[in-house]
């Protein structure tokens, strides 16, 4: 009798389990199973720093052709604006020369040159002029006069370490979606967090973050923090390929998430090295331009 009870009550315990959808025995789900990359190599934190510095010890000068796509994104509007491609012509100088010009159908539409402290940018199509310091002494309410050369020259060279910088490394793994293949694949990287201590202080400051792909210890991105803290660019590095400077990514996308500002350049062309007129981190500001003077 006490057996009967017991079949019962399991039965009326096993119908409402059925009707609202549970089981009593497990199931199994087939999920998509990532692909791993062919070739993992690994690397000391000592050796990942060295490969920086290396690199950035005999870089002098860097010229790059590139094509120029400009996007101005208002995220709190929910627009995204994209301007027309423009043919450019990069130039950096160590320690932070810079010289970027844009060419529109082999008509000159933008001149800039700095010369690390102070910079000067000719807009021809506008008769006008900018010039001004490359540190913001006093923000605009429009983010694109806070807008400095100073990290298109990073964007562009991975800078090697400071000698009172910190720094440490973490391994992980991403597990992304290749759009293309329709398939996982896993994405082992090593993370490279470099960091100056606040003067008097126990407190690390970030300075920036590079992340390597660990199939070929190359750096796929890098972001830059301004002396607060705060995140300033966010750079990404993909495509490498055979130029005559070396292995060098063929498209680079700058992101300034304070300005609004997207720009993503297609690399045609990269050397290194090469010997520069004396006058090419010079621009002249046309007679009769609009000069405008940034503080």
């Amino acid at each position: 009798m006490r057996a009967l009870h017991k079949l019962a009550f399991a039965a009326g315990l096993a119908l409402p389990l059925a009707l609202s959808g549970c089981s009593l025995f497990p199931t199994t789900r087939h999920l998509p199973v990532p692909k791993a990359p062919a070739i993992v190599q690994t690397a000391t934190p000592q050796e990942l720093v060295a490969q920086l510095d290396r690199h950035w010890d005999t870089l002098k000068t860097l010229t790059a052709t590139v094509e120029i796509y400009a996007t101005e994104l208002k995220t709190a509007e929910g627009v995204e604006k994209d301007f027309p491609s423009c043919r450019g012509y990069i130039v950096i100088g160590k320690p932070q020369m810079l010289r970027v010009a844009g060419t529109y159908f082999g008509v000159k539409i933008f001149d800039m040159a700095s010369n690390g402290s102070h910079f000067t940018l000719v807009i021809p199509p506008k008769g006008m002029a900018i010039e001004g310091s490359n540190r913001v002494r006093e923000r605009s309410e429009n983010q694109l006069e806070n807008l400095r050369p100073g990290f298109f020259f990073d964007a562009i060279a991975v800078r090697g370490l400071e000698p009172d910088q910190e720094f440490m490394v973490s391994s992980e793994t991403d597990t992304l979606m290749d759009t293309s293949k329709k398939h996982l694949y896993i994405e082992p990287e090593y993370v490279l967090s470099v960091m100056r201590r606040e003067p008097g202080s126990q407190q690390l400051m970030p300075v920036r973050v590079v992340t390597f792909h660990r199939d070929d210890l190359e750096p796929y991105e890098q972001d830059l923090y301004d002396s607060e803290g705060t995140l300033e660019t966010v750079i990404s590095y993909a495509n490498y390929a055979d130029f005559a400077a070396g292995r060098y990514p063929s498209r680079v996308t700058i992101k300034r998430p304070q300005e609004g500002i997207q720009l993503v350049l297609s690399v045609v062309r990269v050397q290194e090295n090469v010997d520069l007129p004396p006058d090419e981190f010079e621009v002249k500001i046309p007679d009769g331009a609009k000069v405008r003077t940034l503080k």
